[in-house]
């Protein structure tokens, strides 16, 4: 066994599980370090509080001179819990956070020191952002990128510093960060369904999109993790044969929890209580050393925080614990990889959940207004949607019999669809007293009865109606939230805006009445909508076939999928609801592409390394061992040797064989990503990485699993599979 192995393998045993002492029951921890309504109406005035709570409730801006005020309660408050720094925490297009530490310290002369932080420092900030990816919107000498504060998601203590939520915008206003565009997407909804809700209910005066995300992940020992240099560089094995025991028992599916896994839970979970992120489920996964957590739902920008904010605590937590946290969508090849699903509906400020059946005809039109737009609005923009998960990570999970296919599809269950055929069938123009009550007591009122016996979900739909929400469960576990959710509540809001150009054009020139022109609108839209239902197998090969005849995308990869962003219609999309303009689409579609092209670079180049000069040196070893016993065979048997040695002989030949493939494949990879590398074109240089030189990481790893199984296991170099999921 190699020396890193051995001492990897040694230093992991050592490793036992903490002992966390829970102090508290988690409703009396829960937001201890989060500057919420609570702790403002302690440390703030009287006009900062209601300030606040205006700006957070109705999205009105905060003046100046109470910012003051706002920044010295915020200030007092964090100093009296052992504060020193602060931050503007925000959400760079890296797809990671960032954050520059400020002291409150400040000198004022002649010795003495003051703590400081005013209204101008809580606002905006002016952080040298020049190594951020911008997509060309601004030239990498113009440095000056701005952070704003966001009082929408609330300011908290992680450590000793204040972090404060804030978007990220370039000089000349546009947004380099995934939080600003979805404000204003989330704005956009709030605004379309309030207009449509007034048909229903003219008290509603506000909605907010939710969401509950579901993080799924693998716990990896810190130790094993670091002796594998595809881990440390890429957050994924590039390499590496099944181990004989997997996931084919489904032993590990909501089994016992492990006792390490179980202590880095709990004091995750203690952190998370801290911090307000409301994470309330936690299980074991189907691959073996993979888990889950959940929250309770949350309005989504504050979700999108919470979600980012929980999986930098997971790593720093990790760290406590000896693990390592793998989010890659597929860190282990023959298991299963983690997603991140994402639980979205609508609900008003007078309770009601919008995608949620009521007790009376009317709620229930209005629960079936909002469920067939959302639906329509998958159907007119299922190439968006699928382009705001495409990544090379999630490219390897998609449709691999474990998460839902790159095709998008919409699973409602089979008891709605008849209620959507039963509305389809809804006369054409007025409808008669008879059809109208027909309709609402027969078809319409009885949908709350449907539901409870409907709960059942299709785990291979991308899109599935859940009882009250839709489920988007193609979204990838390293993806930031936001991402997914701007052109979800994007879509939604411009079709919720068509929709309501429609029904009022009937009752106005149409002098419809207003459930007759809703009932017309809809019956129209379960028509255009209906190819995108499906409730069958979708990783079968007659999906494929059925969707491309139902006029479905199938962007089998990120290269595909990411194109889709600079069609005309689409940007016209975002810049129509003041969402993200030209500049702003065309830069995110230039970075993810970059990431795309950089992520196949660095993983093909770590495996050429690993290949090379851990594999190949390791076989070429073995050989030599296997050499010296054949020619030792030979001193001593004469010609009689070639019997003996008959399987020795065979295994070196082979051994041979999978040498030569590796070199061969290794430097065919590395001309390829030259030829690749000189492509001005960022979309044919992706797509070169995808096609011709994807494919040769596929054929080096084929030969290096070989190897493995034949070279003797003292010898192997890198931690085995057997060893990275089954060792506690």
């Amino acid at each position: 066994m190699s020396t890193l192995r051995f001492q990897a393998l040694k230093e992991s045993y050592k490793h036992q599980p903490i002992s966390i002492k829970e102090n508290g029951r988690r409703s009396e921890l829960f937001g201890q370090n989060v500057f919420n309504e609570a702790t403002m109406r302690q440390y703030l005035t009287k006009e900062a509080f209601l300030s606040v709570m205006d700006a957070t409730t109705r999205g009105s801006k905060i003046d100046r001179s109470v910012a003051d005020h706002i920044s010295t309660g915020m200030k007092e408050w964090a100093i009296s819990k052992g504060v020193t720094h602060y931050t503007h925490w925000f959400q760079p297009l890296t797809g990671a956070t960032a954050e520059k530490h400020d002291a409150f310290f400040e000198t004022i002369g002649d010795g003495f020191a003051i703590e400081k932080f005013g209204g101008g420092q809580l606002v905006q900030q002016e952080p040298d952002a020049s190594s951020f990816p911008n997509g060309g919107i601004r030239n990498t000498f113009e440095a000056r990128g701005y952070t704003a504060w966001d009082p929408t998601s609330p300011a908290f203590i992680y450590g000793t510093t204040l972090c404060i939520p804030t978007v990220f915008v370039a000089y000349t206003g546009e947004a380099l960060d995934y939080k600003t565009p979805l404000l204003r997407a989330l704005q956009a909804v709030d605004n379309a369904s309030v207009a449509v809700c007034k048909y229903f209910d003219k008290n509603v005066k506000k909605v907010n999109a939710s969401l509950g995300w579901e993080q799924e992940y693998f716990l990896i020992d810190s130790s094993l993790a670091s002796s594998r240099p595809d881990i440390t560089l890429t957050g994924r094995t590039l390499l590496g044969h099944s181990s004989a025991k997997g996931q084919q028992l489904d032993d590990h599916y909501f089994g016992t929890i492990p006792n390490r896994a179980m202590a880095y839970m709990r004091d995750l979970e203690h952190e998370c209580m801290l911090l307000g992120i409301p994470v309330k489920t936690r299980h074991n996964e189907v691959a073996p050393n993979q888990f889950e957590l959940a929250p309770i739902y949350e309005e989504a920008n504050l979700a999108v925080d919470h979600n980012s904010l929980l999986m930098d605590v997971m790593k720093k937590v990790a760290e406590r614990h000896h693990f390592k946290v793998l989010f890659h969508e597929k860190p282990f090849a023959g298991v299963n990889g983690s997603g991140k699903h994402n639980n979205w509906s609508l609900s008003t400020d007078t309770g009601v959940n919008l995608l949620s059946p009521g007790k009376t005809p009317m709620s229930n039109l209005q629960f079936l207004t909002f469920f067939i737009n959302t639906i329509k609005a998958v159907r007119e923009n299922e190439e968006l949607l699928r382009a705001s998960i495409a990544s090379a990570s999630n490219d390897h999970r998609l449709g691999a019999n474990e998460a839902p296919p790159a095709i998008v599809s919409v699973f409602i269950g089979a008891q709605l669809t008849k209620v959507l055929e039963e509305l389809e069938c809804v006369t054409k123009g007025k409808l008669s007293p008879q059809e109208k009550t027909d309709l609402k007591l027969n078809v319409v009122g009885k949908i709350p009865e449907i539901l409870l016996d409907n709960t059942d979900r299709n785990r291979t739909s991308p899109f599935a109606f859940t009882g009250n929400k839709f489920e988007f469960r193609a979204v990838g576990s390293t993806a930031n939230c936001a991402k997914p959710m701007t052109v979800l509540n994007s879509i939604v809001a411009k079709q919720l805006m068509e929709f309501k150009s429609e029904v009022d054009t009937l009752i106005d020139e149409k002098a419809m009445k207003k459930d007759d022109a809703v009932f017309n609108v809809l019956r129209e839209y379960i028509k255009q909508s209906k190819d995108i239902l499906f409730e069958g197998n979708g990783y079968g090969e007659a999906w494929e076939k059925e969707a491309k005849k139902r006029g479905l995308s199938n962007n089998k990869n990120t290269p595909e999928a990411l194109k889709v962003k600079t069609l005309k219609k689409n940007i016209a999309l975002f810049e129509s609801l003041g969402v993200m303009n030209k500049i702003e689409s065309e830069a995110r579609y230039e970075i993810e592409m970059e990431e795309y092209i950089l992520h196949i670079q660095i993983e093909s180049r770590v495996l050429g390394d690993i290949a090379r000069n851990h594999v190949v040196p390791t076989a070429v070893r073995y050989q030599n061992m296997l050499i010296e016993n054949v020619k030792g065979l030979k001193e001593i048997y004469g010609t009689g040797f070639k019997k003996l040695a008959k399987e020795q002989m065979s295994l070196i030949e082979e051994i041979s064989d999978h040498i030569e493939a590796i070199n061969s494949a290794v430097t065919e990879m590395t001309e390829m990503r030259k030829k690749a590398n000189v492509k001005s074109d960022l979309g044919k240089r992706a797509d070169d990485y995808c096609k011709n030189v994807k494919p040769f990481m596929d054929t080096i790893r084929y030969h290096c699993d070989k190897l493995e199984l034949l070279i003797d296991d003292e010898l192997w170099p890198l931690t085995k599979y057997r060893e990275l999921l089954f060792t506690k």
